[in-house]
């Protein structure tokens, strides 16, 4: 079994970058073969499998993946190699991961940057470029899942949730998150929530989106979060609260620029511990009786009192409020080109 601590398990998504992957994939193997890195390359068949072949590579003995495609193969192999070292009882720093990246989005290894020349990659692979970053642990009722980079509630997930539908049916590119954001903009109807961050409440109201980042690239090059690092122990958040359809339009650009933080009607902050539930249905109430908005179009009624509202991390949707995310700090050995 320890044999395998030094060999790559590659986790190849032959349905990432709409049918790029097995080009890219056939010559990254190429290179890794002739820079002498050792490796075994599995594929992945449906969404979530990804999870399933690192945790039974991790049984074998394997601490080094290579995830290749886009974030969500990332978040997904970073998932199986969390469940991996809770079932094995390992710290998460044995483990390594890579990502030779593939997809519209590849938002992480911006942070880290990551070239997207495979040449480069397979130099930093051989020279074991790695360092430690954080990962955060995302809890609800039902479920515990990690996230690599960035996650959000309200719009934010909803655009996530839309633009993974349309990769689903083919499609790829910067404008679907555009488009999606734009979309949401338009449809998406703020409910009151209460955020408590390391126990202290910093927000309470009806909102339109929350960013949470552990780096500052989300979404095809948007930056929610633009002072996030990755390796400094803590989540960054901004909250988005009920403004007018118009400002928030014209705050677009940026989302792009990096200067979102300049903007004195949203609110910005760092935690290591951040806590999120909807309001109950009576402060919901009173909210639209005194001229608020009590019904969010985005938010699903459940079975008791509360609205829930969706919460995506790393594009992918992966809880519901009531949600619980924590900073797992300098957890993960990951490669780097800083």
């Amino acid at each position: 079994m320890s044999e395998n601590k030094k060999i790559w398990k590659v986790i190849v998504n032959p349905h990432s970058g709409s049918g790029k992957t097995l080009p890219v994939w056939g010559k990254a193997q190429a290179m890794l073969l002739e820079a002498g890195i050792e490796f075994e390359a599995v594929f992945t068949r449906a969404p979530h499998h990804a999870i399933e072949l690192v945790k039974e590579a991790s049984r074998c003995g394997f601490r080094r993946f290579i995830a290749v495609g886009g974030d969500g193969t990332a978040h997904e192999v970073l998932n199986g190699i969390a469940n991996s070292a809770e079932q094995s009882q390992l710290p998460l720093s044995d483990f390594t991961l890579a990502v030779i990246p593939i997809g519209s989005g590849n938002d992480w290894i911006k942070g880290h940057h990551i070239p997207r020349k495979l040449s480069d990659i397979v130099k930093l692979l051989q020279a074991e470029h790695f360092t430690f970053q954080d990962i955060v642990k995302v809890v609800d009722r039902q479920s515990v899942s990690y996230m690599l980079n960035v996650g959000g509630i309200g719009f934010d997930a909803h655009v996530c949730k839309q633009v993974n539908k349309q990769k689903a049916q083919g499609k790829s590119g910067r404008l679907l998150y555009v488009n999606s954001l734009i979309y949401n903009i338009l449809h998406c109807r703020p409910a009151p929530i209460r955020m408590v961050a390391d126990g202290v409440e910093v927000f309470s109201g009806p909102f339109y989106s929350i960013a949470f980042g552990l780096g500052p690239y989300s979404g095809g090059g948007m930056r929610q979060c633009p002072s996030a690092v990755l390796n400094d122990g803590m989540l960054d958040y901004t909250v988005i609260p009920r403004l007018p359809i118009w400002y928030l339009f014209s705050k677009i650009p940026r989302l792009f620029n990096g200067t979102l933080e300049k903007e004195k009607d949203l609110i910005f902050g760092r935690c290591k511990k951040v806590e999120i539930s909807m309001l109950p249905a009576a402060q919901n109430a009173e909210t639209e009786q005194n001229g608020g908005v009590a019904q969010n179009g985005c938010s699903v009624q459940n079975s008791g009192s509360q609205m829930e509202e969706i919460v995506e991390a790393d594009g992918e949707i992966v809880a519901h409020t009531p949600v619980m995310l924590e900073v797992c700090s300098s957890a993960l050995r990951v490669l780097t080109n800083l």
